[in-house]
Protein backbone atom coordinates (compact mmCIF):
# COMPACT_ATOMS: atom_id res chain seq x y z
CA UNK A 1 0.00 0.00 0.00
CA UNK A 2 2.65 2.21 0.84
CA UNK A 3 4.25 1.67 -2.37
CA UNK A 4 1.07 2.17 -4.33
CA UNK A 5 1.11 5.85 -2.33
CA UNK A 6 4.48 6.41 -3.27
CA UNK A 7 3.91 5.75 -6.88
CA UNK A 8 0.99 8.18 -7.09
CA UNK A 9 2.83 11.25 -5.41
CA UNK A 10 5.05 10.52 -8.34
CA UNK A 11 2.67 10.41 -10.79
CA UNK A 12 1.28 13.72 -9.92
CA UNK A 13 4.10 15.38 -9.45
CA UNK A 14 4.94 14.57 -13.09
CA UNK A 15 1.68 16.09 -14.31
CA UNK A 16 2.40 19.15 -12.41
CA UNK A 17 5.43 19.44 -13.77
CA UNK A 18 4.45 19.31 -17.31
CA UNK A 19 1.55 22.03 -16.58
CA UNK A 20 1.25 24.57 -19.84
CA UNK A 21 -2.12 24.99 -18.83
CA UNK A 22 -3.24 28.63 -16.92
CA UNK A 23 -6.64 28.77 -15.33
CA UNK A 24 -8.13 32.59 -14.65
CA UNK A 25 -10.03 33.01 -11.49
CA UNK A 26 -12.33 35.64 -11.21
CA UNK A 27 -16.00 35.67 -13.21
CA UNK A 28 -18.43 37.90 -13.42
CA UNK A 29 -21.66 35.87 -13.21
CA UNK A 30 -25.05 36.89 -11.57
CA UNK A 31 -24.70 34.36 -8.87
CA UNK A 32 -21.08 34.91 -7.79
CA UNK A 33 -21.44 36.44 -3.94
CA UNK A 34 -18.37 38.04 -4.13
CA UNK A 35 -19.33 40.34 -7.09
CA UNK A 36 -21.66 42.24 -4.92
CA UNK A 37 -20.77 45.25 -2.54
CA UNK A 38 -23.48 43.56 -0.33
CA UNK A 39 -21.23 40.24 -0.47
CA UNK A 40 -24.55 37.89 -1.02
CA UNK A 41 -26.77 37.31 -4.25
CA UNK A 42 -29.93 39.68 -4.86
CA UNK A 43 -32.86 38.59 -4.22
CA UNK A 44 -36.64 39.03 -4.73
CA UNK A 45 -37.48 42.43 -2.57
CA UNK A 46 -33.53 43.89 -3.46
CA UNK A 47 -32.94 47.26 -6.38
CA UNK A 48 -30.46 45.52 -8.53
CA UNK A 49 -27.66 48.54 -9.45
CA UNK A 50 -25.34 48.47 -12.43
CA UNK A 51 -23.02 51.72 -13.19
CA UNK A 52 -24.33 52.71 -16.44
CA UNK A 53 -20.71 54.12 -17.45
CA UNK A 54 -19.41 50.64 -16.88
CA UNK A 55 -19.02 47.97 -19.36
CA UNK A 56 -20.13 44.17 -18.27
CA UNK A 57 -20.52 40.94 -19.57
CA UNK A 58 -22.71 38.44 -16.87
CA UNK A 59 -23.55 35.58 -17.34
CA UNK A 60 -26.61 34.21 -15.78
CA UNK A 61 -27.06 30.71 -14.66
CA UNK A 62 -30.43 30.36 -12.81
CA UNK A 63 -34.02 32.64 -12.68
CA UNK A 64 -34.22 35.30 -10.93
CA UNK A 65 -37.39 37.55 -9.21
CA UNK A 66 -36.23 40.94 -8.55
CA UNK A 67 -37.98 44.31 -7.17
CA UNK A 68 -36.11 46.53 -9.85
CA UNK A 69 -33.25 46.66 -12.47
CA UNK A 70 -30.91 49.65 -13.19
CA UNK A 71 -29.03 48.47 -16.21
CA UNK A 72 -25.49 49.68 -17.89
CA UNK A 73 -25.51 51.30 -21.22
CA UNK A 74 -23.06 49.12 -22.62
CA UNK A 75 -23.12 45.40 -21.55
CA UNK A 76 -24.29 41.82 -22.37
CA UNK A 77 -26.17 39.14 -20.31
CA UNK A 78 -25.51 35.71 -20.98
CA UNK A 79 -28.52 33.23 -20.13
CA UNK A 80 -28.05 29.88 -19.39
CA UNK A 81 -30.73 27.30 -20.40
CA UNK A 82 -33.97 28.23 -18.59
CA UNK A 83 -32.16 31.40 -16.52
CA UNK A 84 -34.33 34.96 -16.39
CA UNK A 85 -35.40 37.98 -14.70
CA UNK A 86 -39.19 38.56 -13.47
CA UNK A 87 -40.52 40.78 -11.35
CA UNK A 88 -40.96 40.57 -8.10
CA UNK A 89 -44.99 39.87 -7.20
CA UNK A 90 -44.77 40.75 -3.71
CA UNK A 91 -44.92 37.28 -2.13
CA UNK A 92 -43.04 36.64 0.91
CA UNK A 93 -39.51 35.49 0.89
CA UNK A 94 -38.04 33.64 4.16
CA UNK A 95 -34.55 34.30 2.45
CA UNK A 96 -35.28 37.99 1.74
CA UNK A 97 -36.50 40.72 4.26
CA UNK A 98 -34.75 43.59 3.93
CA UNK A 99 -34.93 44.86 0.12
CA UNK A 100 -31.75 46.15 0.09
CA UNK A 101 -30.40 48.07 -3.29
CA UNK A 102 -27.43 46.15 -4.34
CA UNK A 103 -24.40 47.37 -6.50
CA UNK A 104 -22.58 44.87 -8.99
CA UNK A 105 -18.90 45.39 -8.14
CA UNK A 106 -16.36 47.04 -10.22
CA UNK A 107 -14.49 44.33 -12.62
CA UNK A 108 -12.17 46.66 -14.37
CA UNK A 109 -9.05 46.47 -12.01
CA UNK A 110 -8.60 42.63 -12.73
CA UNK A 111 -5.18 42.59 -14.60
CA UNK A 112 -3.79 40.02 -16.99
CA UNK A 113 -0.75 40.32 -15.38
CA UNK A 114 -1.73 39.52 -11.91
CA UNK A 115 -0.24 36.43 -10.62
CA UNK A 116 -2.76 35.87 -8.03
CA UNK A 117 -5.57 36.13 -10.80
CA UNK A 118 -4.12 32.20 -12.22
CA UNK A 119 -3.72 28.85 -11.34
CA UNK A 120 -1.97 26.08 -13.08
CA UNK A 121 -3.59 23.08 -14.20
CA UNK A 122 -2.04 19.61 -15.08
CA UNK A 123 -2.56 18.35 -18.74
CA UNK A 124 -5.84 16.66 -17.36
CA UNK A 125 -7.14 20.31 -16.37
CA UNK A 126 -7.19 19.16 -13.13
CA UNK A 127 -5.75 21.88 -10.30
CA UNK A 128 -2.13 20.81 -8.89
CA UNK A 129 -2.68 19.43 -5.53
CA UNK A 130 0.79 18.42 -5.30
CA UNK A 131 2.42 22.13 -4.24
CA UNK A 132 5.79 20.45 -4.72
CA UNK A 133 5.86 22.12 -8.08
CA UNK A 134 6.18 26.01 -8.09
CA UNK A 135 6.58 29.01 -10.77
CA UNK A 136 8.69 31.91 -10.99
CA UNK A 137 5.93 35.15 -10.43
CA UNK A 138 6.51 36.04 -14.41
CA UNK A 139 5.67 32.30 -15.19
CA UNK A 140 2.47 32.55 -13.00
CA UNK A 141 0.57 34.07 -15.51
CA UNK A 142 0.18 32.88 -18.91
CA UNK A 143 3.26 32.42 -21.17
CA UNK A 144 3.58 32.69 -24.58
CA UNK A 145 2.93 29.11 -25.44
CA UNK A 146 0.88 28.15 -22.42
CA UNK A 147 -3.06 27.52 -23.23
CA UNK A 148 -5.13 29.55 -21.25
CA UNK A 149 -8.71 28.52 -19.57
CA UNK A 150 -11.69 30.58 -18.62
CA UNK A 151 -13.98 27.87 -17.11
CA UNK A 152 -17.41 27.22 -18.89
CA UNK A 153 -20.71 28.80 -17.95
CA UNK A 154 -18.78 31.96 -16.75
CA UNK A 155 -18.25 35.83 -17.66
CA UNK A 156 -15.48 37.66 -16.87
CA UNK A 157 -13.72 41.06 -18.31
CA UNK A 158 -9.57 41.52 -18.58
CA UNK A 159 -7.64 44.25 -18.01
CA UNK A 160 -4.87 43.59 -20.91
CA UNK A 161 -2.75 46.43 -20.45
CA UNK A 162 1.24 45.26 -21.36
CA UNK A 163 4.25 47.10 -22.47
CA UNK A 164 4.00 44.63 -25.46
CA UNK A 165 1.66 45.74 -28.05
CA UNK A 166 0.90 41.65 -28.80
CA UNK A 167 0.62 38.75 -25.91
CA UNK A 168 0.81 35.40 -28.27
CA UNK A 169 -0.87 32.23 -26.67
CA UNK A 170 -0.67 28.95 -27.64
CA UNK A 171 -4.71 28.51 -27.57
CA UNK A 172 -8.24 30.23 -25.71
CA UNK A 173 -10.65 28.17 -24.25
CA UNK A 174 -14.30 30.00 -23.10
CA UNK A 175 -17.60 29.12 -22.93
CA UNK A 176 -16.25 25.50 -23.22
CA UNK A 177 -14.66 26.17 -26.50
CA UNK A 178 -11.63 25.73 -27.18
CA UNK A 179 -9.84 28.09 -30.20
CA UNK A 180 -6.58 26.95 -30.75
CA UNK A 181 -5.65 28.34 -34.41
CA UNK A 182 -5.25 32.40 -35.73
CA UNK A 183 -8.30 32.30 -38.21
CA UNK A 184 -10.44 31.09 -35.04
CA UNK A 185 -9.55 33.69 -32.53
CA UNK A 186 -9.78 36.27 -35.39
CA UNK A 187 -12.99 35.21 -35.81
CA UNK A 188 -14.17 35.46 -31.79
CA UNK A 189 -12.66 38.83 -32.05
CA UNK A 190 -14.68 39.93 -34.33
CA UNK A 191 -17.62 39.40 -32.46
CA UNK A 192 -20.08 41.07 -29.56
CA UNK A 193 -18.82 39.68 -26.79
CA UNK A 194 -14.60 40.02 -26.86
CA UNK A 195 -14.73 43.75 -26.49
CA UNK A 196 -16.60 43.23 -23.28
CA UNK A 197 -14.16 40.74 -22.17
CA UNK A 198 -10.97 42.10 -22.95
CA UNK A 199 -10.01 45.79 -22.72
CA UNK A 200 -6.62 47.60 -22.56
CA UNK A 201 -3.77 48.55 -24.71
CA UNK A 202 -2.72 45.12 -25.08
CA UNK A 203 -4.44 42.65 -28.02
CA UNK A 204 -4.35 38.74 -27.32
CA UNK A 205 -2.93 36.69 -30.19
CA UNK A 206 -3.70 32.95 -30.71
CA UNK A 207 -0.78 31.16 -32.52
CA UNK A 208 -1.72 27.29 -31.99
CA UNK A 209 2.25 26.71 -31.84
CA UNK A 210 3.62 24.86 -28.33
CA UNK A 211 7.71 25.23 -28.14
CA UNK A 212 9.40 24.09 -30.55
CA UNK A 213 12.78 23.46 -28.62
CA UNK A 214 12.99 20.65 -26.40
CA UNK A 215 15.40 22.08 -24.39
CA UNK A 216 12.88 24.67 -23.48
CA UNK A 217 11.05 28.24 -24.01
CA UNK A 218 11.51 31.42 -22.02
CA UNK A 219 8.44 32.53 -21.06
CA UNK A 220 8.71 36.19 -22.57
CA UNK A 221 6.81 38.23 -19.99
CA UNK A 222 9.78 39.44 -18.90
CA UNK A 223 8.46 43.04 -20.70
CA UNK A 224 5.93 42.95 -17.93
CA UNK A 225 8.03 41.98 -14.95
CA UNK A 226 7.14 45.52 -13.19
CA UNK A 227 3.68 44.50 -13.81
CA UNK A 228 3.53 41.69 -12.51
CA UNK A 229 4.91 42.25 -9.58
CA UNK A 230 3.19 45.15 -8.53
CA UNK A 231 0.40 43.21 -9.16
CA UNK A 232 1.79 41.11 -6.18
CA UNK A 233 3.16 43.87 -3.94
CA UNK A 234 -0.90 45.22 -4.01
CA UNK A 235 -1.99 42.11 -2.64
CA UNK A 236 0.60 41.49 0.15
CA UNK A 237 0.73 45.13 0.99
CA UNK A 238 3.87 46.29 -0.85
CA UNK A 239 6.68 44.28 0.35
CA UNK A 240 7.81 40.82 0.08
CA UNK A 241 7.98 38.62 2.83
CA UNK A 242 10.31 38.63 5.41
CA UNK A 243 13.36 35.92 4.77
CA UNK A 244 15.66 34.96 7.76
CA UNK A 245 18.62 33.35 5.69
CA UNK A 246 22.38 35.24 5.26
CA UNK A 247 22.69 36.91 1.37
CA UNK A 248 19.08 36.09 0.00
CA UNK A 249 19.29 34.83 -3.59
CA UNK A 250 17.55 36.79 -6.46
CA UNK A 251 16.02 33.78 -9.01
CA UNK A 252 15.67 35.40 -12.50
CA UNK A 253 11.64 35.96 -13.52
CA UNK A 254 10.93 36.33 -9.38
CA UNK A 255 10.04 39.77 -7.49
CA UNK A 256 11.27 38.99 -4.34
CA UNK A 257 14.56 37.43 -2.95
CA UNK A 258 14.45 34.00 -1.28
CA UNK A 259 16.43 31.32 1.14
CA UNK A 260 16.88 28.18 -0.24
CA UNK A 261 19.54 27.38 -3.34
CA UNK A 262 19.70 27.87 -7.35
CA UNK A 263 21.26 25.92 -9.67
CA UNK A 264 22.37 27.76 -13.26
CA UNK A 265 22.90 24.78 -15.81
CA UNK A 266 24.15 25.21 -19.67
CA UNK A 267 23.20 23.11 -21.90
CA UNK A 268 23.96 21.48 -25.39
CA UNK A 269 21.31 20.81 -27.99
CA UNK A 270 20.72 17.35 -26.49
CA UNK A 271 19.41 18.75 -23.75
CA UNK A 272 15.62 17.94 -23.12
CA UNK A 273 13.92 19.79 -20.55
CA UNK A 274 11.17 17.89 -19.77
CA UNK A 275 13.08 14.36 -19.38
CA UNK A 276 15.46 16.26 -16.79
CA UNK A 277 12.67 17.51 -14.95
CA UNK A 278 11.00 14.36 -14.62
CA UNK A 279 14.41 12.66 -13.91
CA UNK A 280 14.40 14.89 -11.36
CA UNK A 281 11.53 14.08 -9.50
CA UNK A 282 11.62 10.37 -9.56
CA UNK A 283 15.14 10.35 -8.67
CA UNK A 284 15.46 13.25 -6.28
CA UNK A 285 12.51 15.34 -5.17
CA UNK A 286 10.40 12.25 -4.60
CA UNK A 287 12.51 11.21 -1.54
CA UNK A 288 10.94 11.67 1.66
CA UNK A 289 13.91 13.11 3.65
CA UNK A 290 13.39 16.01 0.78
CA UNK A 291 9.35 16.30 1.30
CA UNK A 292 9.38 19.81 2.25
CA UNK A 293 11.46 20.90 -0.85
CA UNK A 294 9.64 22.79 -3.38
CA UNK A 295 11.19 22.96 -6.98
CA UNK A 296 10.87 25.18 -10.03
CA UNK A 297 12.47 24.66 -13.45
CA UNK A 298 12.83 26.64 -16.29
CA UNK A 299 14.31 28.44 -19.25
CA UNK A 300 15.51 31.72 -18.93
CA UNK A 301 17.70 34.10 -20.54
CA UNK A 302 19.91 35.90 -18.62
CA UNK A 303 21.64 39.13 -19.84
CA UNK A 304 25.29 39.57 -19.84
CA UNK A 305 27.41 42.78 -19.45
CA UNK A 306 31.20 43.48 -20.36
CA UNK A 307 33.24 44.16 -17.93
CA UNK A 308 29.94 44.67 -15.74
CA UNK A 309 29.48 47.72 -17.60
CA UNK A 310 28.72 47.40 -21.16
CA UNK A 311 26.01 45.00 -22.17
CA UNK A 312 25.93 42.22 -24.21
CA UNK A 313 23.20 40.00 -25.47
CA UNK A 314 21.29 37.59 -23.28
CA UNK A 315 22.96 34.15 -22.75
CA UNK A 316 20.00 30.98 -22.31
CA UNK A 317 20.14 28.87 -19.33
CA UNK A 318 18.30 26.59 -17.35
CA UNK A 319 17.40 27.81 -13.79
CA UNK A 320 16.76 25.37 -11.07
CA UNK A 321 15.24 26.95 -7.65
CA UNK A 322 15.05 25.20 -4.52
CA UNK A 323 13.32 26.37 -1.33
CA UNK A 324 12.04 24.48 1.66
CA UNK A 325 9.87 24.95 5.13
CA UNK A 326 13.00 25.00 7.63
CA UNK A 327 12.45 27.49 10.18
CA UNK A 328 15.26 29.54 11.97
CA UNK A 329 19.07 28.48 11.32
CA UNK A 330 18.08 25.21 9.55
CA UNK A 331 15.84 27.90 6.65
CA UNK A 332 16.97 26.56 3.35
CA UNK A 333 19.81 23.68 4.47
CA UNK A 334 17.53 21.07 3.10
CA UNK A 335 16.91 22.78 -0.35
CA UNK A 336 20.83 23.37 -0.27
CA UNK A 337 21.49 19.28 0.42
CA UNK A 338 19.33 18.34 -2.59
CA UNK A 339 21.04 20.83 -4.92
CA UNK A 340 24.48 19.37 -3.89
CA UNK A 341 22.54 15.88 -4.65
CA UNK A 342 21.78 17.97 -7.69
CA UNK A 343 24.90 18.95 -8.87
CA UNK A 344 26.54 15.09 -7.86
CA UNK A 345 24.60 13.65 -10.26
CA UNK A 346 25.49 16.31 -13.49
CA UNK A 347 29.36 15.34 -12.62
CA UNK A 348 28.39 11.68 -12.79
CA UNK A 349 26.30 12.11 -15.94
CA UNK A 350 25.85 15.77 -16.80
CA UNK A 351 27.33 14.86 -20.14
CA UNK A 352 25.23 12.59 -21.14
CA UNK A 353 22.30 14.82 -20.36
CA UNK A 354 23.00 17.49 -22.48
CA UNK A 355 24.22 19.69 -19.12
CA UNK A 356 27.74 21.34 -20.66
CA UNK A 357 27.92 22.77 -16.63
CA UNK A 358 26.43 23.95 -13.36
CA UNK A 359 26.60 27.00 -11.03
CA UNK A 360 25.31 26.41 -7.67
CA UNK A 361 24.53 29.11 -5.00
CA UNK A 362 22.49 28.65 -1.76
CA UNK A 363 21.36 30.58 0.95
CA UNK A 364 20.46 29.37 4.55
CA UNK A 365 19.79 30.51 7.57
CA UNK A 366 23.25 28.99 8.99
CA UNK A 367 26.11 30.87 9.44
CA UNK A 368 28.38 27.93 8.04
CA UNK A 369 26.97 27.48 4.91
CA UNK A 370 29.54 26.61 2.45
CA UNK A 371 27.98 27.42 -0.34
CA UNK A 372 27.26 31.09 0.37
CA UNK A 373 30.88 31.88 1.37
CA UNK A 374 32.64 29.93 -1.64
CA UNK A 375 30.56 31.92 -4.28
CA UNK A 376 31.22 34.93 -1.89
CA UNK A 377 34.37 34.79 -2.19
CA UNK A 378 34.72 33.89 -6.28
CA UNK A 379 32.54 37.23 -6.80
CA UNK A 380 35.13 39.16 -4.99
CA UNK A 381 38.07 37.06 -6.90
CA UNK A 382 36.17 38.03 -10.22
CA UNK A 383 35.70 42.00 -9.92
CA UNK A 384 39.46 41.68 -8.76
CA UNK A 385 40.19 40.01 -11.77
CA UNK A 386 37.89 42.54 -14.44
CA UNK A 387 39.60 45.60 -12.28
CA UNK A 388 43.20 44.15 -13.46
CA UNK A 389 42.27 43.55 -16.79
CA UNK A 390 40.61 47.02 -17.04
CA UNK A 391 43.47 49.08 -15.11
CA UNK A 392 46.24 46.91 -17.95
CA UNK A 393 44.04 48.18 -20.97
CA UNK A 394 43.77 51.67 -19.58
CA UNK A 395 47.58 51.68 -19.36
CA UNK A 396 48.23 49.98 -22.60
CA UNK A 397 46.01 52.51 -24.24
CA UNK A 398 48.16 55.31 -23.37
CA UNK A 399 51.52 54.27 -23.39
CA UNK A 400 50.48 53.03 -27.57
CA UNK A 401 48.85 57.16 -27.81
CA UNK A 402 51.94 57.98 -26.30
CA UNK A 403 53.92 56.22 -29.05
CA UNK A 404 52.29 57.47 -31.79
CA UNK A 405 52.36 60.70 -30.65
CA UNK A 406 48.56 61.31 -30.45
CA UNK A 407 49.36 62.31 -26.28
CA UNK A 408 52.08 64.13 -24.82
CA UNK A 409 52.97 62.70 -20.81
CA UNK A 410 54.23 65.14 -18.26
CA UNK A 411 57.61 66.89 -18.12
CA UNK A 412 58.73 64.53 -15.72
CA UNK A 413 59.44 61.30 -18.13
CA UNK A 414 60.83 57.49 -16.82
CA UNK A 415 63.66 57.06 -19.49
CA UNK A 416 61.78 53.45 -21.41
CA UNK A 417 64.54 50.90 -22.65
CA UNK A 418 63.21 51.79 -25.48
CA UNK A 419 64.13 55.23 -25.92
CA UNK A 420 67.92 54.41 -25.46
CA UNK A 421 68.62 53.05 -28.96
CA UNK A 422 67.75 56.24 -29.65
CA UNK A 423 69.58 58.75 -27.61
CA UNK A 424 72.47 60.90 -29.87
CA UNK A 425 75.88 59.63 -29.72
CA UNK A 426 78.49 61.75 -28.26
CA UNK A 427 80.85 63.72 -30.31
CA UNK A 428 84.37 62.16 -30.49
CA UNK A 429 87.54 63.51 -31.51
CA UNK A 430 88.57 61.32 -34.07
CA UNK A 431 89.29 62.60 -37.53
CA UNK A 432 87.20 59.79 -39.11
CA UNK A 433 83.74 61.26 -37.82
CA UNK A 434 83.49 64.49 -39.02
CA UNK A 435 83.38 66.02 -42.43
CA UNK A 436 84.76 69.25 -44.20
CA UNK A 437 82.21 71.67 -45.01
CA UNK A 438 83.50 73.31 -48.35
CA UNK A 439 81.54 76.75 -47.21
CA UNK A 440 84.15 77.30 -44.29
CA UNK A 441 87.13 76.58 -46.88
CA UNK A 442 86.33 80.38 -48.21
CA UNK A 443 88.31 83.26 -47.52
CA UNK A 444 86.37 86.05 -46.54
CA UNK A 445 87.52 89.30 -48.04
CA UNK A 446 89.72 91.23 -46.19
CA UNK A 447 89.08 94.60 -45.24
CA UNK A 448 92.15 96.03 -45.89
CA UNK A 449 94.08 95.08 -48.86
CA UNK A 450 96.79 92.43 -48.06
CA UNK A 451 96.04 92.04 -45.09
CA UNK A 452 96.18 88.09 -44.55
CA UNK A 453 93.33 85.58 -42.55
CA UNK A 454 94.23 84.46 -39.40
CA UNK A 455 96.25 81.20 -39.01
CA UNK A 456 93.02 79.22 -37.42
CA UNK A 457 90.81 80.35 -39.96
CA UNK A 458 92.65 79.35 -42.86
CA UNK A 459 94.12 76.13 -41.50
CA UNK A 460 92.66 73.11 -43.67
CA UNK A 461 93.50 70.82 -40.34
CA UNK A 462 90.64 72.25 -38.73
CA UNK A 463 87.78 70.10 -37.83
CA UNK A 464 84.17 70.73 -37.88
CA UNK A 465 81.34 68.35 -35.94
CA UNK A 466 78.10 68.85 -36.22
CA UNK A 467 74.80 67.05 -34.90
CA UNK A 468 72.93 65.29 -37.35
CA UNK A 469 69.68 63.26 -35.91
CA UNK A 470 69.74 61.51 -39.22
CA UNK A 471 73.12 60.31 -38.71
CA UNK A 472 73.28 56.92 -36.71
CA UNK A 473 77.31 56.76 -35.04
CA UNK A 474 76.70 53.08 -34.92
CA UNK A 475 75.95 52.46 -38.27
CA UNK A 476 79.21 53.97 -38.97
CA UNK A 477 81.25 50.63 -37.14
CA UNK A 478 81.36 47.51 -38.60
Amino acid sequence: MKCLFFLLGVLQLLAAATAVYKQWIPNTNFETASNWDEGRVPCASDVVHFEKNKVVSVFVRSPHALTDMYLPLNGEFVLASGAGFAAFDGSWDPGCDSGATVRFADAEQHAWFDPTLWQALSPSRELDLSGRIFSMDEERVPCRYDDVIFQPETSFRVNVDSSRRVIHLRSISLMGQELSSPEAWAGYLQGPSAPLQFHGNGTLQVTGTGCPDKSGCDCGNAPDGHRICAALFRASGRQCPAVTCRSPLQPLGHCCQVCGATINLDFSPDFDLQKYQDRLVQALLSQPKYAGVRMAISKVHKAQTFLGVIPQSATPLIQIVLIDDEAGAQTGTTAEQLAADIMDDIAQHGEALGISSGKMEAATGSTFSGQVGSHALSRITAGTVLGLLFSLLLLGGILFLHRKGKLRLPALRHPWPWDRAEDPASPVPAGDKGFDNPMFDVEPPSAVPGDEMPQEMTSKDHQVFYLNPLYDASETET
